[in-house]
């Protein structure tokens, strides 16, 4: 068996919430790659979109997040592959606060510091029916089955604005910053896999072409062989044999299903924060209108906030992001 890992993140732009980042991962037979894996699961998840008779017959729908989310049209489009994959790993929240215990767990502690997460808490899923989800997940599982495929993790890893300030100044831009949070995620999910082949696909970083000094910094005990670096990709290899380990960071990598899952898993976390984040605001300061948080309407949103800020004595730091 040899194992395919995907990530992706949600919330590089704005300068309100957080960076949100996830990883897939995936056991496959022998010689699947991770351009093969919407074939070898053909018959219960599709890449796109499904209208009448394909959308009636159970399959799916597991794509970049940018197709199956636009504001102001809910979560369903996101909150349906996500638990399916939750239901894959025996997962099965009941609360926002437990949706962010099962998939970025590591987050909780920085979240009670932060009053609006620290003090809300509401039912799931949002805009999904539990029981259509339960359905989902099933089929999801019986599907993988029948092709010999296993979700063995989904795991994020949300950085807000403090944290984010800080790692953008130590690693001089937030492309650096994304990197370093990228692989530090990779070497975790990594290390549970036993032996086998390990394909990871990643997004393009910033338009960064060149990350072999990053995966030496970050596999210190490996040499990092070079298989392509240029504008639409850059290819890497490292590892034994029995573990050999290739490494693509690709523009338009969400054509990828390991991608596109770690996509949607990072939008609907970050979708998931803005809502504690503009209930907060929106409950304290009459007439305002929630944000998205990207650079123009967050200023909007902070020129708002700012009287009621100062009054509760919130620090710029852990609000605002400065990239």
């Amino acid at each position: 068996m040899g194992y395919l890992i995907g990530t992706d993140e949600a919330g590089y732009g704005p300068n309100l919430g957080p960076l949100v980042i996830s990883a897939t991962v995936w056991q496959v037979p022998p010689g699947v790659r991770p351009g093969d894996l919407y074939e070898c699961l053909a018959s219960v998840v599709s890449p796109r979109p499904l209208k009448g008779d394909e959308a009636r017959n159970g399959r799916l729908v597991l794509a970049d997040s940018k197709v199956l989310y636009r504001p102001g049209e809910g979560l369903r489009g996101l909150e349906r592959g996500v638990w399916a994959a939750l239901c894959q790993l025996d997962q099965w929240p009941e609360s926002w606060s437990d949706v962010w215990q099962a998939m970025a767990p590591d987050a909780t502690r920085a979240m009670a510091l932060l009053p609006w997460y620290a003090e809300y808490d509401t039912r799931v899923p949002v805009d999904g029916n539990r029981r259509e989800l339960r359905k989902l997940g099933e089929a999801f599982d019986r599907g993988l089955a029948s092709a010999d495929v296993w979700l063995t993790d989904m795991v994020s890893r949300a950085v807000f604005p403090a944290e984010f300030n800080d790692l953008v100044e130590r690693y001089e831009s937030k492309g650096a910053a994304l990197s370093h949070l990228t692989l530090d995620l990779i070497t975790r999910v990594m290390e549970p896999l036993g032996e086998g082949p390990i394909s990871i696909v990643c997004d393009k970083h910033g338009g960064r072409d060149h990350y072999a000094p990053l995966l030496s910094e970050h596999f210190p005990d490996r040499v990092i062989e070079i298989r392509g670096e240029g504008r639409e990709q850059s290819v890497y290899r490292f590892g034994p044999h029995e573990r050999r380990v290739d490494v693509r960071f690709c523009v338009g990598a969400e054509s990828y299903l390991p991608v596109a899952l770690a996509s949607m898993a990072s939008k609907y976390l970050r979708e998931l924060a803005m809502l504690a984040f503009n209930e907060y605001w929106c409950d304290r300061v009459a007439g305002l209108a929630p944000t998205a948080g990207y650079p123009q309407d967050a200023k909007r949103f902070m020129e708002a906030i700012a009287p009621m800020q100062r009054e509760l004595g919130i620090d710029d730091r852990f609000v605002w992001r400065n990239k």
